[in-house]
């Protein structure tokens, strides 16, 4: 058998469709049918249950799939060997952002790192948490930006930054004369938050989750950005939590409804995540240096508590 026997395996175990399978390999229909076909013949085994539909991996099959992925991931280890020993960096490179991190970050480290290492071409996604940790396995992303911990038994977590939880106080708050808030002074029906699937928005309800509920609250409204959560909370509809580089670009009139919470402050661990096998980690330590160096002078906060993304339950 051959790793590109395995890789069509993989690809069919990913998309349980034969056609589908082809079109991602380049390869036509039947020539990648005939060399799975070949690697059954050779084993005297049926990797994939074919009277099924969608088509299913059988119980060998499954250990299989396994054993392939861990073959084709060490393969691949070899040229990042070589690339690393002549002191190359270079090639394509996979990177998922969080939508909460992805128009804050990205212009700040960018430019630098495609300036300083022109040989890579980064391929930069726009993904949630799940969508990332789907795609980190299954070894179609080479590492991803995100809030952590994650706990995921697979993916490495190496934290870049701190970045506090700021609120966003419309004028005639109870709180707004205030010059710093504690998070007893939230209200979380009153607070705007982003809609379901954004881990920002589970790292609030954690965040929250002691607080005192207003039960005369009469709507709820959740929203996919902050601006639009901005504009509700100037609305007088409520207020609302923002990561602290969000902050940074607001208008000069809006700076004056932003509170800070009293040390410890609230904020979110953003870290680069990359799988165990460490593939690309010459990419990855650039990319990780460049980010460090860039959000350096942005992030001053020493004295902070980590809310987590996890959903508590």
């Amino acid at each position: 058998m051959t790793i590109t026997q395995l890789k069509y395996v993989l690809a069919v175990a990913e998309h349980k469709n034969f056609t589908l399978a082809a079109e991602k390999c380049f390869v036509t229909q039947p020539t990648l049918s005939m060399q799975i076909q070949k690697i059954e013949e050779e084993l005297g085994i049926q990797i994939f249950d074919r009277t099924k539909k969608p088509i299913q991996l059988t119980e060998i099959g499954q250990k299989i799939v396994n054993q392939s992925k861990n073959i084709v991931n060490e393969a691949d280890r070899i040229q990042d060997i070589v690339d690393q020993q002549k002191g190359f960096i270079g090639g394509e490179f996979r990177l998922g952002i969080i939508p909460t991190i992805m128009p804050t970050l990205l212009p700040m480290f960018l430019n630098n790192f495609i300036k300083k290492y022109p040989k890579v071409k980064l391929i930069i996604e726009e993904l949630n948490t799940d969508e990332i940790i789907q795609r980190l396995n299954n070894g179609h992303l080479d590492a991803a930006i995100a809030a952590t911990p994650l706990e995921e038994e697979k993916i490495k977590e190496v934290v870049l930054y701190f970045e506090p939880f700021v609120a966003y106080i419309p004028e005639g708050h109870s709180t707004f004369q205030k010059k710093e808030i504690e998070i007893d002074d939230l209200n979380i029906d009153e607070i705007l938050l982003l809609q379901d699937g954004h881990c920002f928005r589970d790292g609030i309800l954690n965040l929250c989750k002691n607080t005192v509920a207003n039960e005369k609250s009469h709507f709820q409204i959740e929203s996919g950005s902050f601006e639009t959560l901005i504009k509700l909370a100037d609305e007088g509809l409520g207020t609302t939590l923002l990561p602290y580089l969000h902050t940074l670009d607001l208008k000069e009139n809006d700076k004056l409804k932003l509170r800070h919470f009293k040390e410890p402050k609230p904020a979110r661990e953003v870290s680069l995540i990359f799988p165990k096998n460490e593939l690309k980690i010459h990419i990855i330590d650039a990319l990780r240096s460049t980010i460090a160096g860039v959000v350096k002078g942005a992030i001053i906060f020493q004295n902070v508590q980590i809310i987590s993304p996890l959903q508590k339950k």
